[in-house]
């Protein structure tokens, strides 16, 4: 058999032990593992005991080779942002804005949500936190004033999903890595697509509750006074996301330094309401079992991409999709639905980390390559702006993962939080959202100019 052909075996088998319940970690390490002694020891021609220890100094060195990047450090500076906003008490202040500003529209509370998770995504970047987050402090009072159970999950799970785009995002980084893209820009270009499918959520709560009166009641009795009172305790969020932007846009810092610097600024504002060492130790701990968690799936995943590469299996996965007699936006709404389908069984990382070794060289080539000019390009864009575009898109996909059964993650973390409302539920009252992302999605491919906006600006 080619290479060619054994790669196409393994990779079946590894989605295989994925679906199986193997972690993607593991699995991704033991294919890529499996793949090189089958190139060395046949292909190659060195022999069994040779083409062993050959693979196994290739995996040895890919931890060291590739964690050691500096980027890599942005990944746990984000997420510590996350754990101290927590414990700092902005999430609770920014939903009582939230709340006063908008609570009056039909549904109001939930549209609330939405806008809170949408601001606390901006200091969290875990979708799974923020979503665990706002089930102890949104659902209690929306249950409170009637509104119906499955519903108010829905909206909390779907909001969750925010932190994967607006910045700062730990997948985006992710998605940087892999493919080798500029992560200032990809964060940059997050926020404006962020904003988008947070308003495309708002709508679609407040045509629901338009016409279903049931769903949720207005909030209504708030002065103006109170509504300006509520601002100052939202302000750090706004500070934080400022500090990160403007650092990253204007290059006073890379996105590492601005990150820390973030961090640094919650941590001030924690330590200054009254963050027990307790409290601190326990931020430090989440960020380090995350962070650790993060960093063995993307070793896991470089030894298979490592394999890939002496395979050549994106090479001709490329060649097979710029070959076919269609249109390229018609192949890429093919490998989206593809996502889709991936989505149901898989965690949203590792979704990507599994798949982009393929499918993004494949979009690229669509495009035109690397180095194509935008009046050249199939797809209407350059090389750079391309790999931009495909990310937002992705992780916006690979958002879906997170409230579609049957491994929604959101869901699951919505309902252990909630005793009184089941999984069923979540996913039930998390359905509406699948259709508002779609369309986030549809918008996002026919207008890219809301993703690439702010990195042509900073391009200059």
């Amino acid at each position: 058999m080619s290479t060619i052909e054994v790669g196409l075996i393994l990779s079946g088998v590894l989605i295989l032990l994925v679906v199986g319940g193997l972690r993607v970690a593991f699995a991704t390490a033991l294919i890529g593992f499996v793949g090189l002694f089958i190139i060395f020891a046949f292909d190659k021609g060195q022999g069994i005991d040779r083409g062993f220890w050959t693979a196994l100094r290739i995996v040895g060195q890919v931890p060291h080779s590739k964690m050691s990047s500096h980027v890599l450090s942005l990944i746990p500076v984000f997420i510590l942002i996350g754990y101290l906003g927590y414990y700092a008490g902005l999430t609770r202040a920014l939903f009582e804005a939230a709340k006063r500003w908008v609570g009056w529209l039909p549904g109001g509370l939930g549209v609330a949500t939405v806008f809170a998770t949408a601001g606390f995504a901006a200091v969290s970047g875990a979708s799974v936190a923020t979503s665990a987050v706002f089930a102890r402090i949104a659902i209690p009072e929306m249950l409170e004033l009637g509104y119906d159970r499955r519903f108010a999950a829905g909206v909390v799970a779907a909001g969750g999903t925010l932190a994967s785009l607006i910045p700062p995002s730990a997948i985006l980084v992710i998605y940087a890595i892999i493919v080798e893209a500029s992560v200032g820009q990809l964060l940059l270009a997050g926020f404006l697509p962020g904003l988008v499918s947070a308003l495309i959520y708002a709508a679609l709560i407040i045509l629901m509750a338009r016409f279903r009166k049931t769903l949720g009641p207005p909030v209504t009795g708030f002065t103006w006074t109170q509504r300006f009172e509520a601002l100052p305790g939202s302000l750090p969020i706004f500070a934080v996301v400022g500090i990160i932007i403007y650092c990253i846009y204007f290059g006073w810092g890379t996105p590492t330094e601005a990150g820390a610097l973030g961090a640094f600024v919650i941590l001030v504002m924690a330590l200054a309401k009254g963050m027990r060492w307790g409290q601190l130790k326990s931020a430090l701990m989440e960020s380090a079992k995350l962070t650790a968690m993060i960093f063995t799936m993307i070793w896991g995943v470089l030894i298979f991409v490592r394999y890939l590469g002496f395979a050549d299996l994106p090479g001709a996965f490329s060649d097979w999709i710029t070959g076919l007699d269609q249109s390229p936006i018609v192949t890429l709404l093919w490998i989206l639905c593809a996502y889709v389908v991936l989505g149901m069984f898989m965690d949203a990382i590792g979704m990507l980390i599994l798949t982009l070794p393929v499918t993004f060289p494949a979009v690229i080539a669509l495009n035109g390559g690397e180095n194509v000019l935008a009046s050249e390009s199939a797809l209407g864009m350059s090389g750079t702006e391309c790999a931009i575009w495909f990310g937002i898109i992705v992780v916006k996909m690979a958002e879906l993962c997170l409230i579609t059964p049957p491994i929604g993650l959101n869901c699951f973390v919505v309902a252990g939080v909630r005793s009184d409302i089941s999984v069923q539920d979540v996913f039930r009252g998390a359905t509406p959202f699948f259709i508002a992302d779609v369309i986030t999605v549809a918008v996002l491919i026919a207008f890219p100019g809301i993703v690439l906006w702010l990195p042509r600006l900073m391009l200059g």
